[in-house]
């Protein structure tokens, strides 16, 4: 009994001394490395980013930080509003993860077993720079053909054209050439020029041949931004050759894939396409069943919903929420309304409610998608959906206030029965005029809502918007109060139970979005949506706990 007693306080003493041990040896580690300050390198492999530094031989791990701008000091933490995620590692590298904006700061530091600073941050990495997505890269950018007509291949004398999209283009400069450029990955046309189109809102064009001479030509297209300044240069010219007698059906090329990589459909679908010489407007249709008449003129009796449209994009008014396979397919019309051509061919699609039993995102155009004026929520990129860690299906739908966003709510969003709804709402409520106090009131609305269907709703702040971008791009006028008015509501987003904060991320110097951002002052464009996603998942746990 006495020996047992012995060995119970022996166990207490060490248990004791353990702890004190540690910190002793912390403190001792600490201030031994006070002055260390890692040597942080940037590696490209395997299409990869690697941040790789010194490995420590101490018991440390490190910890990475993301920054929206350059740190100010290499002995703190950045503070909330510049920190867009931190990651923990023991390695003495880390893997950038693809879907990050190139706009961001990278930086490192040690870190003793008590999650103490050992040493200082490194100097901070700019993922922009090192990516060669700044100026100095500017004539690696460029369009690629993917479309090809070789000799044993030719093309009708309709061809389409089309090429991989360039991040950021408004649009593209085509030009069709009877012979080599002279001055091959440049801005400047070819002498050997004999047509150009500016017209061109999208990766594909098609070009009419039916009045060229000769047997073969090239071709090459740049892309352009708003201002009409070259996005880098002109894609290697493209060899065509051509084979008149070849039989064509005149019909758009679908360019949107509602499903890519597994996506689930949008509530409110969009479609795209590559238009057709000679079509003034186009007529979409969806059906229910694949289309009784490919290649013809007629509406499908399978048809659920058509609309006409002047644009080269088409945004379905209804929602998608019946589970099955849908088809969609599109038509040109003449000024007069009469076909031009035949239906292009149908593409399916599916509605699965089940993908949005984890989480959905409810909203405007924000939450929709699209931007840089020429891309829809038909194009992924623009979508921060995209880049989220966690499934999710989008309920965003283009043009909605914070009161359509409430009186839609039971139609739109229960069906999903959605564990976690992410909310971001009352941006076109506030830039129309509409008072804060109007919003808070229809948000209130949708958080009760929420609570009563068994539902955590995750509100985002509102993201600033540039009055004057907005002006230049929809000419529309923004209430002049906007500023005052978004604070108000983002105070009230901030006093939510779950929140997370995109605000201070996207304002610059005078709280407006700037245009790196968003072009046209209110849509973030692939590294505003990719931002918005890194905050989003880099906060998910701690909404979700």
């Amino acid at each position: 009994m006495r020996h047992w007693k012995k060995s119970k306080i022996i166990l207490i003493l060490i248990l004791m001394i353990i702890p004190l041990a540690i910190v002793a040896a912390d403190g001792w580690l600490r201030g031994a490395l006070a002055h260390f300050k890692p040597a942080l390198n940037i590696a490209a492999i395997s299409n990869e980013y690697v941040l790789i530094w010194d490995k420590l031989p101490y018991p440390v791990y490190y910890e990475v930080e993301v920054l929206n701008h350059p740190p100010a000091d290499d002995r703190q933490p950045a503070g909330p509003t510049e920190r867009i995620a931190r990651y923990r590692t023991w390695e003495n590298k880390f893997v950038i993860d693809q879907k990050f904006p190139f706009r961001t700061y990278w930086r490192v530091t040690a870190r003793s077993l008590l999650r103490l600073p050992v040493g200082r941050y490194s100097e901070a990495i700019n993922l922009a720079e090192v990516a060669d997505v700044t100026a100095v890269s500017f004539h690696a950018v460029k369009p690629v053909a993917t479309s090809h007509y070789p000799h044993h291949d030719p093309a009708p004398a309709r061809p389409f054209l089309t090429w991989t999209t360039v991040p950021g283009a408004v649009y593209y400069e085509i030009e069709l050439l009877s012979a080599p450029p002279e001055n091959p990955g440049d801005i400047l046309p070819s002498r050997h020029r004999f047509f150009a189109s500016q017209e061109v809102f999208t990766n594909g064009y098609q070009a009419d041949l039916t009045t060229y001479g000769g047997d073969h030509l090239y071709w090459r297209v740049r892309a352009l931004d708003y201002n009409g300044h070259p996005l880098g240069v002109f894609s290697d010219a493209a060899e065509i050759f051509i084979d008149r007698s070849l039989p064509q059906l005149l019909k758009p090329l679908i360019n949107a894939d509602l499903n890519r990589d597994g996506m689930p459909t949008p509530l409110y679908p969009v479609y795209s396409w590559i238009p057709i010489s000679g079509a003034t407007h186009y007529e979409v249709e969806v059906t229910d069943q694949p289309p009784e008449n490919p290649n013809g003129i007629a509406p499908s009796r399978h048809r659920i919903w058509s609309k006409r449209v002047a644009s080269i994009d088409c945004y379905d008014e209804e929602p998608r929420i019946r589970p099955g396979t849908y088809y969609w397919r599109v038509r040109g019309l003449d000024a007069a309304g009469n076909p031009v051509g035949v239906f292009s061919d149908a593409a399916p699609y599916v509605v699965d409610l089940s993908k949005g039993n984890y989480a959905a995102t409810f909203g405007d155009s924000i939450t929709h998608g699209g931007g840089a004026i020429s891309y829809s929520p038909a194009d992924w990129e623009y979508s921060f959906q995209t880049y989220l860690n966690f499934p999710v299906v989008n309920l965003g739908r283009s043009g909605d206030t914070a009161a359509t966003m409430a009186a839609r709510f039971e139609s739109d969003v229960l069906p999903f029965h959605p564990k976690y709804l992410i909310i971001l709402g009352g941006t076109n409520s506030l830039r129309g005029g509409t008072p804060a106090s109007e919003v808070i009131k229809d948000l209130t609305a949708i958080r009760d809502k929420c609570v009563k269907y068994g539902i955590r709703p995750i509100f985002l702040t509102l993201p600033p918007i540039n009055p004057a971008a907005i002006d230049r791009a929809f000419k529309e006028e923004t209430a002049p109060n906007w500023r005052q008015e978004f604070d108000a509501v983002n105070r009230f987003i901030r006093q939510q139970r779950y929140y997370i904060d995109l605000d201070p991320f996207f304002c610059d110097a005078a709280r407006e979005l700037p245009d790196h951002y968003a072009i046209d002052g209110l849509h973030p464009d692939i590294e505003g949506k990719k931002l918005m996603a890194q905050i989003i998942n880099a906060n998910w746990a701690r909404v979700t706990r």
